[in-house]
């Protein structure tokens, strides 16, 4: 593959960015034929489409990659603008990093507060499942994030920041209703269970580890897409759920929780993956992310 000329990597970031050739064209103050014409001579030195013409537009698997060397390229320009004083280099620097829900709601935002002030930085976090945030990486829509996955994505370093313990928890009404005949995993694969969203598979998994072969949660389900109103739901009684050990403590010694299994607890590793760029922005919110998750989270 020859070489890749900055302009047209750039041309085609901003067609994925904007979402059209003739948005792409209007921000990039070019006409719409220029914009088409680059992204075919990027295609011609690659020897592969890396478009999907829909609309809005979506790079394939190998625009993902363009699309993730173009971000990083536009990360390192920004750091050494930064770095050499050049004009615009007071900006903020932006730091995209997709994150789980109950981090976000624990153990995430303190790490955040953490990083120095100087440079300033600009976050942009993605919120998503602990097991699709890698997916936001591989395609270049961030630049680090808290997954479940040990395995780097191309271009990627990763750390391990420990494990998130959940326990399975009702409320105590709510334990007298429905989970007081026959043996555990049986009571909860009929009983109402709050889940987070349709991709929320902690309590059926749970279920499961109970008693291997059963089929999982109940079929009576109350979606719940917040870590905060799904501990609150499970509190208030509506089902049963796996709830953040982190988020158990006062509602456990108040009464308003029970631990329905403290002997089976459901443990999910989670790691920090980010891109391998010599940046000093992304290096700070590493290490404070670190330094936070292992003075939260088990080891």
């Amino acid at each position: 593959m020859t070489d890749l000329p900055l302009d047209l990597v750039r041309t085609l970031l901003a067609v994925v960015d904007e979402g059209t050739f003739d948005a792409a064209a209007a921000a990039l103050h070019v006409t719409p034929s220029a914009v088409s014409q680059r992204v075919k001579a990027l295609e011609q030195r690659t020897g592969r489409v890396l478009l999907l013409r829909t609309k809005p537009v979506r790079p394939t698997e190998s625009g993902e990659i363009v699309v993730r060397f173009a971000r990083q390229l536009a990360r390192l320009e920004r750091d050494t603008r930064s770095e050499l004083g050049m004009s615009g280099a007071d900006e903020p620097a932006r730091v995209t990093v997709a994150v789980n829900a109950d981090s976000l709601a624990t153990w995430f935002l303190p790490a955040l507060a953490r990083v120095p002030r100087e440079p300033q930085l600009r976050f942009e976090l993605r919120r998503e499942d602990e097991t699709r945030t890698a997916e936001l990486l591989r395609e270049g829509l961030v630049m680090a994030a808290v997954t479940s996955s040990p395995d780097p994505v191309t271009g990627c370093s990763v750390r391990a920041l420990g494990t998130m313990r959940y326990l399975a928890a009702a409320s105590p009404e709510f334990v007298d209703r429905h989970l007081g005949d026959g043996p555990l995993h049986e009571t909860l694969s009929r009983a109402p269970v709050i889940t987070f969203d349709r991709s929320d598979d902690l309590q059926d998994a749970f279920v499961r580890g109970l008693r291997p072969g059963t089929g999982g949660a109940g079929p009576v389900r109350h979606t719940v897409p917040t870590s905060e109103g799904f501990v609150d739901a499970v509190a208030a009684g509506f089902g049963w759920g796996m709830v953040p050990e982190v988020q158990t403590g006062d509602l456990l010694r108040t009464g308003r929780l029970v631990s329905l299994a403290p002997d089976r607890p459901l443990d999910v590793p989670l790691y920090w993956q980010q891109w391998k760029l010599d940046s000093p922005a992304l290096a700070a919110v590493a290490d404070a992310v670190t330094t936070a998750a292992r003075a939260t989270l088990r080891n």
